[in-house]
């Protein structure tokens, strides 16, 4: 698509809004377009995926622009990601800005250094690159820079994934299985499945393959009582009542009012009633004492960087630094602790993140071992296998974007030996 003089000024304008990073990019990208009625689908999407473009390769397109306002970005994303020529940005250009398309054209990667041609802050690089080693740690930032596909769950409870499949394909949307979620769709692109029949039904939620992997690992059965401990908008814990096929009881539990709130209309849509929100002021809450004991098993989705989504969310490496993850360690390890509380003995607790830094994953749940060995470790390869799920992960879960086609996530799960903390 050739922009318009005016669709690089939007461009421009919305970069503006996204480069202060003082809030999330997708809230950002949604308000401007509510501000902007007037543009219609096409250049919304080419708009957003201009900026996006510019937050997945803000260093590079810095480096080849010698510049980092807006204005100078969106040029250098128009020529080296778009693939646009000088000729085809004639007319939008001023002279000055006809230099800089040459400039840009002439970048050579190899001159580049390895942080910037990861797409990562000098930090984030360093710390991936001690943990993961030169090769691999290249290969995640690379794998984190391609948009993400959209991954779909079917609800098993109420319809077959080939079915799915099927009815998909005859509204004309290429979609295949995932390779290892046994409810896992993939669309490639960002078509518009809300507004299909399977999704105003509950028969399909969107959620991406490595999180509904959470709900395998977590293996909740018919009949048991659950908690989902950092519940959010529920997408976790609507697979785990999938699974438990309407049974039982789920506590979907978070500090966030709001958050929880979204959960009911999408509980009502897929047909589910044994969900019990639970909103609480802290993991120390007096109402999650009261469950202590109770349940059968606990999911931690922990609050974490979410470096492993960076597919979709690519401001979040340039919104947070190093002192931002070590606080989050400190309140997953707390969240983890307050979470134990609940188990039976017996029971089962999982811990993950959408991170790809071991602060937040390896270093939590190995202090957690040592400061309870009532807990005792469960390989997810044995949980995974035990679902019939193909996919060697050893002890512990990692999924990658370049291994996978998933978001990053990392998983570890214990089993309660005996009462008290």
């Amino acid at each position: 698509m050739k922009p318009s003089a005016a669709l690089l000024d939007h461009v421009e304008t919305l970069l503006a809004e996204l480069l202060r990073f003082d809030r999330a990019a997708d809230q950002a990208v949604s308000a401007y377009f509510r501000k902007h009625r007037n543009l219609g689908q096409r250049d919304r999407a080419f708009v957003a995926e201009t900026a996006y473009a510019v937050l997945r390769r803000r260093r590079t397109l810095e480096a080849a622009a010698g510049a980092s306002a807006p204005r100078p970005l969106a040029i250098a994303a128009l020529v080296l990601v778009h693939g646009l020529s000088a000729r085809a940005l004639e007319g939008l250009l001023r002279e000055d800005e006809r230099k800089l398309v040459a400039c840009v054209r002439a970048t050579r990667a190899d001159a580049l250094s390895p942080a910037v041609r990861a797409e990562l802050p000098d930090w984030l690089w360093d710390r991936l690159v001690a943990e993961q080693g030169d090769e691999q740690a290249m290969k995640i930032a690379r794998g984190s820079l391609n948009p993400a596909p959209l991954d779909l769950r079917v609800n098993l409870a109420r319809i077959g994934r080939d079915e799915a499949l099927a009815q998909l394909g005859a509204r004309g949307f290429e979609s295949t299985p995932t390779p290892y979620s046994p409810a896992g769709i993939r669309l490639p692109g960002r078509p518009q499945i809300n507004r299909d029949a399977l999704f105003e039904q509950g028969l399909v939620e969107v959620q991406d393959e490595g999180s509904q992997l959470l709900a395998y690992l977590l293996g909740p059965r018919r009949g048991e009582m659950v908690a989902d401990f950092c519940a959010g908008a529920g997408g976790k814990t609507l697979a785990a009542a999938m699974l438990m096929r309407g049974t039982g009881r789920i506590y979907a539990i978070d500090v966030s009012a709001k958050r929880l709130a979204a959960l009911a209309p999408r509980a009502a849509r897929a047909g589910v009633s044994n969900i019990h929100p639970l909103v609480v002021s802290s993991e120390s809450d007096s109402r999650i004492r009261r469950l202590a004991g109770k349940i059968d098993r606990v999911l931690v989705d922990a609050p974490c960087s979410g470096f492993g989504t960076l597919r979709r969310n690519p401001d979040l490496k340039w919104r947070y630094g190093p002192e931002r993850i070590e606080a989050l360690a400190k309140q997953q390890f707390a969240i983890l602790e307050g979470a134990a509380v609940l188990l039976k003995p017996r029971g089962r607790l999982v811990y993950a993140t959408c991170s790809m830094l071991e602060a937040e994953n390896e270093a939590v749940v190995d202090r957690f071992a040592a400061a309870h060995p009532e807990f005792e470790a469960v390989s997810c390869n044995t949980l995974l296998a035990d679902q019939r799920i193909a996919l060697s992960s050893g002890e512990r879960l990692r999924l990658w974007p370049h291994e996978h086609g998933t978001d990053a996530f990392f998983a570890a799960a214990f089993e309660r030996r005996s009462q008290g903390i």
